[in-house]
């Protein structure tokens, strides 16, 4: 699975992309996120608030209880405002 950091969670991870594979029991985007924090700080800190966080899947834009496929790409990235 293909995971993209943008933004300000790019910076705090410290890279742009992680390719993993999915363990047994990860079935979703919140099991995604708690995986996630456990590689460390970086991912830790910016996992953190998940009320700044979106998280879109195959570009679409999804909930915590989105369940995931091997071969998906999963983003995630700050809130977007325009003007």
């Amino acid at each position: 699975m293909k995971v993209l950091y943008f933004a300000w969670l790019r910076t705090r991870i410290g890279h742009a992309e992680d390719t993993i594979e999915l363990p047994k029991g990860v079935e979703d985007v919140r099991g995604l996120i708690d995986l996630l924090r456990a590689q460390g700080p970086g991912y830790a800190l910016a996992l953190t608030d998940l009320a700044t966080v979106k998280v879109a899947v195959n570009h679409e834009y999804v909930g915590l209880d989105h369940k995931l496929k091997p071969s998906d790409e999963v983003a995630f990235f700050p809130p977007v405002t325009g003007g």
